[in-house]
C-alpha cells in the first residue's frame, strides 16, 4: 500500500508569511551600527530574537506535521499564535528594555498555546494510540518548561536586571536534540516536514531579495549596474545550491523523526539572515571594511557548513563521497584567504563572493549529474 501524502496546506503558508515580517523586524535591529560596527549587545539582542522565532516555527512544524488535521482547532490555535508573534514583532527593536514585559508574555502564551495542543492530542492518544503518548509527553514537558523559563525571566529581570533570554532558548535546542531517540516512537512524514523547511527558506531568500534591492537605487550608471548585477548573482547562486539538494539530493521518502534536519535548517535559516544584512553591509560605508568583510564571509561559511550537514539525509547512492568533501574544504579556505587579502576592494570583494557562490553550485550540479549516470 502507498502511503498518503500529506500536503501543505493553505493555513501553514499563510502562518508563514508571519514568519516573513518577522525576519524583516529582527534584520532590522543589525541596521544600527556604531563605532563602524553593530555593537556587542546588538548582536546579541538579533541572535536570540531570531532564535527564539525559528523555534517557535520548529515546535509548530513538527507538531503539524504528526497531528495536523486542517481542522477548526487548528485554524483557531495557528491564528492565536500568529496574533501574539504580532507583539513579539513590535517588542523586537534597539530599545528592547521598554517591551520586555510584552515580548516574554506573547512569547510564553505561544509556547503554552503549543503545549495546550500536545496535551489535547496525549488525551487522544491514551485511547486510541496509547504508543505515542511517550513522545507526546516529551514534546509536551520540554515545551512547558521553557514557557515557564520564559515567564520567569520576567521578574528576574526586574529583581535583577540581568536578561536570561538565552536559557530558554539553549534549553529548547538541547531538550529536543536529545531527545532524537523518544521521537522515533512516532515517524514524521519527512516529505511534508522537507517541504515545510524549503518553504521558510523560500520566504527567508524573499527577505533577502527585498535587501538586494537597495544596490538598485541611484542613478545608473557602472557602480550601480555592476554591485546589483553582483548582488543579485549571489542571491541567485544560493538558491541555486540550496535548491539542487532539495530537488535532487534529500530522500523525501526517507523514515526518519525529522529532528536532526530541522536543527540543521534552524542555522540554515539564521545563516540566510546573516546574509541578508551582511549585502546591505557591503554597500554602508560606515560600516568598517574588516567586520564587514569578517560578518560576510563567517555567514557565508555558516550556511554553506549546515547546508551541505544535510547530505545526511540525501539518498544512500547520492551521498556526498570524501573526494567531494576534500574539494570543498580547499574552495572554503581559499574563499576565506581571498576574501581578508581584498577587503579593501570592494569591488574585487563581491566578485570573488559571486565566484565562490556560483563554483560550488557547479560542484553540486556536477556531482548529482555524475552520480545519477552510475
Amino acid at each position: 500500500m502507498e502511503k498518503e501524502e500529506k500536503k501543505v496546506e493553505y493555513l501553514e503558508l499563510i502562518y508563514d508569511l508571519i514568519f516573513v515580517y518577522l525576519i524583516g523586524r529582527n534584520n532590522s535591529l543589525l541596521h544600527h551600527v556604531e563605532d563602524g560596527f553593530v555593537s556587542g549587545e546588538i548582536f546579541l539582542t538579533y541572535v536570540l530574537c531570531t532564535l527564539a522565532i525559528i523555534q517557535i516555527w520548529n515546535f509548530t512544524t513538527f507538531y503539524i506535521n504528526r497531528y495536523g488535521t486542517n481542522g477548526l482547532r487548528d485554524h483557531i490555535f495557528l491564528f492565536i499564535n500568529m496574533y501574539l508573534l504580532y507583539y513579539m514583532a513590535d517588542g523586537t527593536r534597539i530599545h528592547w528594555q521598554t517591551h520586555f514585559n510584552r515580548y516574554n508574555v506573547a512569547w510564553g502564551l505561544i509556547l503554552l498555546n503549543i503545549c495546550l495542543q500536545y496535551f489535547i492530542e496525549f488525551n487522544k492518544c491514551r485511547r486510541k494510540a496509547p504508543w505515542e503518548t511517550v513522545q507526546i509527553r516529551r514534546s509536551m514537558i520540554i515545551i512547558f518548561i521553557e514557557a515557564i523559563m520564559v515567564f520567569v525571566s520576567i521578574p528576574v529581570y526586574h529583581i535583577t536586571g540581568v536578561a536570561i533570554a538565552a536559557l530558554p532558548i539553549l534549553f529548547g535546542i538541547v531538550a529536543t536534540s536529545l531527545s532524537g531517540r523518544i521521537n522515533s516512537l512516532v515517524t514524521v512524514d519527512f516529505a511534508h516536514l522537507t517541504e515545510r523547511a524549503m518553504l521558510y527558506v523560500v520566504f527567508t531568500f524573499g527577505e533577502m531579495i527585498i535587501a538586494v534591492s537597495g544596490y538598485f537605487e541611484g542613478e545608473i550608471g557602472f557602480n550601480t549596474i555592476y554591485f546589483s548585477i553582483m548582488g543579485f548573482l549571489i542571491v541567485v547562486g544560493l538558491f541555486l545550491c540550496y535548491g539542487t539538494i532539495y530537488d535532487h539530493l534529500i530522500d523525501r521518502e526517507m523514515t526518519t523523526n525529522g529532528t536532526g534536519y530541522m536543527m540543521l535548517h534552524v542555522f540554515i535559516i539564521f545563516a540566510l539572515n546573516n546574509i541578508t544584512t551582511a549585502l546591505e553591509f557591503m554597500r554602508e560605508e560606515e560600516v568598517d571594511l574588516m567586520p564587514k568583510t569578517l560578518f560576510l564571509t563567517g555567514s557565508f561559511l555558516l550556511y554553506y557548513i549546515f547546508l551541505f550537514a544535510t547530505g545526511r539525509y540525501a539518498k544512500e547512492r547520492l551521498r556526498p563521497d570524501k573526494r567531494f568533501w576534500i574539494n570543498t574544504a580547499v574552495l572554503i579556505i581559499t574563499f576565506v584567504a581571498f576574501m581578508i587579502v581584498f577587503r579593501e576592494l570592494m569591488y574585487v570583494n563581491i566578485a570573488i563572493t559571486v565566484i565562490y557562490v556560483f563554483i560550488i553550485f557547479i560542484m553540486l550540479h556536477s556531482y548529482w549529474k555524475s552520480m545519477e549516470k552510475e
